[in-house]
């Protein structure tokens, strides 16, 4: 994990620690762990609950409009309050106030910016560690794609970094929240994959097999990681410890799901038996 020690660490582009921008562009906002509002090095998230969500729901879409009933759905899911819209202001006092109190930007009112039919929090994607994540994850694609997988290992790695813990770790998250960190746990998941593709494709499939080992007994119904712990294992000369996986994760499948392994494992599987002839 990159350290806490200098933004510039967690954040590509982030300003060198020193006097606050009176704009707050110096600010900076964790999603992929606990929320945190970073200044320096110092987290200025306000500590109540309710106000934390309805922060976390405002960062989610940086410069954009959220909905005062998105807002309220989130907190309060189906049971409102009777004075809901007078509660709901009174945590956007309270934001503005943490954002006032802790010089997060010049003006509270210009940074959280109430426009019917909502509110708008008006930060560059580029303070949330999420549009860092989103725009290393694109670059390491496109380093893939020109074969570059090297480059592009390094890039997946240096997106996963980012991640200090589940998303949103320390909000409790209603129904709009809820389905935003499982989307996001599925692009960490699809970029650690990416990372093991491009790290076996640029010859490393050695250092991997630990990892990957490791990895596959925690989810041992994940086809994905299955199929590439095979494969790293083939590249490395244990074509017999490969078959091993693949017949204790088809004995998982059709013990537990009633299913055979996917087109692509059974083709690997086939491969590697072929090699084994081949051999012979």
């Amino acid at each position: 994990m990159y350290s806490e020690s200098g933004l510039s660490d967690r954040f590509a582009g982030a300003h060198a620690p020193g006097a606050a921008d009176p704009s707050g562009g110096d600010v900076r906002f964790t999603l992929l762990g606990p929320l945190e509002v970073l200044r320096d090095g110092v987290d200025h998230a306000p500590t109540t609950p309710k106000i934390l969500q309805l922060l976390a729901l405002l960062v989610l879409r940086p410069g954009k409009m959220v909905h005062s009933d998105s807002i309220i759905a989130e907190l309060w899911a189906n049971q409102p309050p009777r004075s809901v819209r007078t509660t709901l202001h009174t945590y956007v006092y309270h934001l503005r106030r943490c954002i006032e109190q802790n010089h997060l930007a010049a003006n509270a009112e210009t940074m959280l910016v109430t426009k019917p039919p909502g509110y708008v929090f008006r930060i560059d994607p580029a303070q949330v560690d999420v549009h860092t994540f989103t725009r290393l994850q694109q670059q390491g694609r496109a380093l893939q794609s020109q074969h570059r997988h090297a480059e592009a290992a390094m890039t997946y790695r240096a997106a996963l970094d980012l991640w200090s813990g589940p998303p949103l770790a320390n909000v409790h998250c209603g129904p709009v929240l809820s389905g935003y960190t499982v989307d996001l746990l599925e692009q960490q998941r699809g970029t650690l994959h990416l990372r093991f593709e491009a790290e076996i494709n640029s010859g490393r499939h050695l250092e991997l097999i630990g990892e990957l080992r490791s990895l596959a007994a925690e989810n041992p119904l994940d086809e994905a990681l299955h199929g590439q712990l095979m494969r790293a294992l083939g590249r490395s000369g244990r074509r017999s410890d490969a078959m091993t996986v693949y017949r204790d994760l088809r004995a998982r499948l059709t013990g537990e799901l009633g299913v055979e392994p996917c087109d692509e494992l059974q083709v690997l599987h086939h491969d590697l038996l072929s090699e084994g002839e081949q051999a012979v």
